[in-house]
């Protein structure tokens, strides 16, 4: 039987590692821009894995207006968040729903962010549709 080599060649040790890094990647959550349509849509559909979430965001002005809604086949965490400063202000939250609509009127020049937590133990689909008006 022969003997391991005492170092592992430097190609194989960077194989070694993707491998190991490679399920990580996978298993992180999803975080999207907004990228509107002509039209000021955007739909986007997810799977947000077990303990994962999913996370659309993009920059909005005052005045603007975005109609917003979702379903999803399992039960999820969703909020509508922005951050000012070291504070995160939460226009909207809910807890474990499969579905919700609603308008997110701008007061503020910010990054706004809707999104979806899985605090369940099976993935879950999810469609999402905003309406910039």
């Amino acid at each position: 039987m022969g003997r391991l080599p005492r170092r592992l060649p430097g190609k194989a040790v960077l194989l070694a590692v993707g491998a190991l890094l490679l399920p990580m990647r996978t298993a992180q959550a999803e975080v999207v821009d907004i990228v509107w349509q002509s039209e000021g849509r955007f739909d986007r559909s997810f799977t947000v894995a077990p303990g994962k979430f999913a996370e659309l965001c993009g920059s909005l002005s005052p005045g603007q207006t975005v109609n917003w809604s979702f379903d999803a086949d399992g039960a999820l965490n969703f909020n509508i968040h922005y951050h000012a400063g070291k504070d995160v202000r939460y226009p909207k939250r809910l807890n474990q729903t499969y579905r919700s609509r609603g308008k997110l009127a701008v007061k503020s020049s910010q990054d706004y962010c809707w999104m979806w937590t899985n605090k369940s133990a099976t993935p879950a689909q999810l469609a999402v549709r905003l309406e910039l008006k």
